[in-house]
């Protein structure tokens, strides 16, 4: 079964651990927490730069977020890091049979169920930011 790439998740992971820490995120303070090769967040980092939602400071290095937490949404990471191909969440089988009744008519009538099934998600990522989520991870004594 083919997923959303985990740079999405790893991303989320960034971001919320920059809005908790802001002065100690270096890649390698990130992928210690990730449990992952800091080559790996210095890409996604790179890509969250590129998409405006943080920037990385000189020298010494760590990061830090340009919107506040409540400003960046799961769908705005979700775009930024591009996590389904050509855009495309749901893939179709290639070449189905265009004799039989079915085959002739599936993707069709299929692909626009599947398109309101990612516009849903996307809804959904939509409502979601960063501060909602450290909100859970670390509620309010």
């Amino acid at each position: 079964m083919k997923q959303i790439s985990s740079r999405f998740s790893i991303a989320v992971h960034t971001l919320s651990l920059i809005a908790v820490v802001p002065t100690e995120c270096t890649g390698d303070f990130i992928a210690r927490s990730v449990n992952t090769n800091p080559v790996i967040i210095r890409r996604i980092m790179s890509t969250l730069k590129k998409a405006g939602l943080i920037d990385v400071r000189p020298g010494v290095g760590g990061a830090y977020l340009l919107k506040p937490p409540a400003e960046i949404t799961l769908l705005d990471i979700y775009h930024a890091l591009d996590v389904v191909e050509d855009g495309q969440l749901f893939n179709f089988h290639k070449h189905p049979n265009p004799a039989c009744s079915v085959g002739s008519m599936i993707e069709h009538t299929l692909r626009a169920e599947l398109v309101e099934a990612q516009l849903a998600m996307e809804e959904r990522l939509k409502r979601v930011t960063i501060q909602q989520l450290m909100d859970q991870v670390q509620p309010d004594e």
